[in-house]
């Protein structure tokens, strides 16, 4: 086996395995179709860009997100290193500056000595060992082909989307205010509450709303990420226990509760910008000006970016995936980020951690690290790779995954912060234990 490794597709997965490879030695050749080509969600030439969201999610170790990232960490992940040194304040969550993020990845990525970025699209799967594929659910065309053709099989596909972002400066902030749900965190989300007039007319509005054409896309929704105006779709109150939920939001001015609340989160290190949180949509761009100017505090609102619709698809994985990524059957090839399944930022990349892992141990001919399903990183692999699963669909970590602990903890919180430590613990243990963590080549 050659001491060579060629990475495709310089998201956030294919940075973080490229950088788990190069940095113990091993030569990568990373693929990046950018600047010269761009799928339609993408618009930046910096590596690792964010699209639907600036969040991270969850930071603390009762969330199972949290819990991810903290293994992720441990493993020293590129994308941890990168989105800690850009963090935005985001109460409970973890949100970066979208271009300092994408240009800190970058930037360590570029100046590693070990890859060599080659600005090239890839339109064939190379017949070579040692290929890690995190082209994304956006995978051109040609390599989507070619991807369709080696496992004989059509790709699945669903919608995902990008949420509006405003100037704060163009917010009504006598009608809005600052606020964390329940006081928990700093008060770093803006809330624009409305009264039960003024959710029924907007509801009602964005049920009606003009949507884009979508063309060839197929109109699979994902729960995860769906667009607002299918949730309004959906029932009367629909949003309200979902993005709009109002529970645990008080305005301290008056006291008021709300019917519902529309809340915005920081978008950039400066405050200057703010995204509205769960507002993924493929309305028309006049329509999301219309109706989204009905929020309040929203009214004359500056929209620096509409929501757009996407194609995202990915791979019946069970069938195809071994639960380090790699394909049966041909296991110096692998497929890393959210093609494979795994839903979400921090997921992606840690698929592309644990790719990247697992193909330096190959080609150093040392012992891969197995990552029980008693570890985040563990459990998503095993996710995407159980062959019991008859409808395959994408899935954010979630301690539902999570192998259970030995012992009976009755409270919710305590439970989860304990399942979170013994997985902190067994990664400690297996770094310990692998050669792949002594002596690393930086």
């Amino acid at each position: 086996m050659n001491n060579k490794a060629i990475v495709i597709g310089a998201g956030l997965a294919g940075c973080e395995a490229a950088y788990q490879l190069a940095k113990r030695g091993i030569r990568v050749d990373l693929y990046e179709m950018k600047p010269r080509k761009y799928t339609p969600a993408h618009h930046h030439p910096d590596f690792a860009e964010l699209v639907c969201s600036n969040s991270l999610r969850g930071a603390g170790l009762t969330n199972a997100v949290g819990l991810l990232k903290e293994e992720m960490r441990r493993l020293d992940s590129v994308i941890m290193r990168s989105a800690d040194a850009t963090q935005v304040p985001a109460g409970g969550a973890l949100a970066v500056d979208r271009t300092a993020f994408s240009s800190t990845v970058t930037q360590m990525i570029r100046e590693h000595p070990n890859i060599t970025v080659v600005e090239q699209e890839i339109t064939e799967i190379p017949q070579a060992e040692n290929v890690i594929i995190a082209t994304g659910p956006l995978t051109s065309q040609p390599l989507s082909d070619a991807i369709t053709a080696l496992f004989g099989r059509e790709h699945l596909s669903f919608f995902d989307a990008a949420a509006p972002i405003v100037t704060f400066e163009s917010i009504d902030m006598s009608k809005a205010f600052f606020a964390s749900r329940y006081n928990k965190g700093s008060p770093d989300y803006i809330n624009c509450p409305m009264n039960e007039a003024q959710y029924r007319a907007f509801h009602q509005a964005l049920k009606n709303a003009e949507c884009a054409e979508l063309h060839d896309f197929d109109h699979q929704v994902f729960e995860g990420c769906m667009p607002i105006e299918e949730m309004a779709r959906r029932g009367e109150d629909t949003m309200r226990f979902g993005p709009l939920k109002p529970v645990g939001l008080v305005d301290d001015r008056t006291g008021a509760k709300s019917y519902g609340v529309v809340q915005l989160r920081k978008d950039n290190a400066a405050g200057t910008l703010y995204n509205i949180v769960g507002f993924q949509t493929h309305l028309k761009f006049p329509e999301q000006k219309r109706v989204f100017s009905m929020i309040p505090g929203l009214e004359n609102a500056e929209f620096v970016r509409y929501g757009v619709m996407h194609r995202n698809t990915y791979l019946n994985s069970p069938a195809l995936l071994n639960r380090d990524f790699s394909v049966k059957g041909n296991e110096t090839l692998f497929f890393a980020g959210q093609m494979t399944g795994v839903e979400g930022y921090v997921e992606s990349a840690s698929s592309g951690l644990l790719a990247g892992l697992t193909l330096a141990a190959k080609i150093l001919k040392e012992e891969p690290i197995v990552f029980p399903d008693k570890t985040a990183i563990g459990a998503l692999g095993q996710y995407i790779s159980n062959g019991n699963i008859e409808n395959f669909q994408p899935m954010n970590i979630n301690f539902g995954i999570i192998a259970s602990l030995e012992e009976r903890v009755k409270k919710k919180a305590d439970r989860y912060l304990a399942t979170s430590q013994r997985s902190l613990a067994i990664i400690e243990e297996l770094k310990n234990k692998s050669i792949l963590f002594k002596g690393e080549i930086e």
